[in-house]
């Protein structure tokens, strides 16, 4: 397997090239702070920006953990003819991360800065120092279970095509907040999920009020337990596929909070007539 390195200091745009790099290279895979990715998907690995501390984040992206850098290598070894490209802030760091992978080392070094302008690296660094902003070159689709409440964004990569004037999709990148971020963390409160949840639900017709709402929050999301009351004349089952998939829909828009499940009671029935005030 032959391994390319991106080599570049922290914040300086490497995950933000790294697919142009990959494309102009014609490289397959991709290991991106702990994460092995190949095709815009998670192959193996975890990420070092899920760590709850800088420390604890860099020693998941150089691989520190045995059981870590054998499931990646495990998933190289089935595609030996393939090329690999490596992220490092420095030279030392992408050849202990080849080492730990199993290879002798890196075979050719890309530095950001010569494919990267100044003013590019310099836009980037202002993007990290004064936002807390962090590129993974995966679509957010596929990182949205493990970074729950942590997506920012979702940013399509284009490029000129060869002949014409239109665009062509390189691939789909997120962009994510760490925990470990020195800008701190967020949380969003049960109140506020119940305010959304019962704010779109509302404008179903079916729907008088929750009588109780309870959000729990789990590894790849958040779990809700609601009791609802509805206006009699309606059918019961569709209804609740309406109000589940408009508060998924609208929790994870305004929270980017993975909805792990949705459990609805039909606690009562009124008559349109006896509305209970909202």
């Amino acid at each position: 397997m032959f391994v390319y390195a991106l080599v570049g200091p922290s914040g300086t745009g490497k995950s933000h090239r790294a697919l142009g790099v990959a494309r102009q290279h014609q490289i397959k895979y991709i290991i991106d702070d702990g994460l092995l990715i190949c095709g815009g998907t998670v192959v193996a690995g975890k990420s070092a920006k899920k760590e709850s501390t800088r420390i604890g984040s860099v020693k998941t992206a150089v691989f520190t953990n045995d059981d870590h850098a054998f499931e990646v290598s495990q998933a190289l070894k089935k595609d030996p003819e393939a090329k690999l490209l490596i992220l490092g802030t420095s030279d030392n760091m992408v050849i202990k991360i080849a080492q730990r992978l199993g290879f002798p080392g890196v075979d050719e070094i890309i530095r950001i800065e010569n494919i990267s302008t100044p003013a590019e690296i310099q836009q980037a660094l202002n993007t990290r120092r004064s936002q807390g902003k962090h590129v993974i070159p995966v679509p957010s689709l596929e990182l949205k279970k493990d970074f729950s409440g942590f997506m920012l964004d979702p940013l399509n990569m284009l490029k000129k095509q060869g002949s014409g004037s239109g665009l062509d999709t390189v691939g789909e990148k997120s962009v994510v907040r760490p925990t470990f971020s020195y800008l701190g963390s967020y949380t969003i409160s049960d109140v506020t999920l119940y305010k959304l949840a019962e704010h779109v639900s509302l404008k179903n017709p079916a729907v008088c009020k929750f009588s109780r709402f309870r959000a729990e929050q789990k590894i790849d999301g958040i779990s809700i337990d609601a009791d609802v009351v509805l206006y009699y004349g309606y059918p019961i089952p569709q209804v609740f596929t309406q109000i589940r998939e408009a508060i998924s829909e609208e929790i994870e828009k305004w929270t980017t909070l993975n909805i792990h499940s949705i459990t609805l009671t039909a606690k009562n029935l009124v008559m349109p007539e006896k509305k209970i005030p909202r």
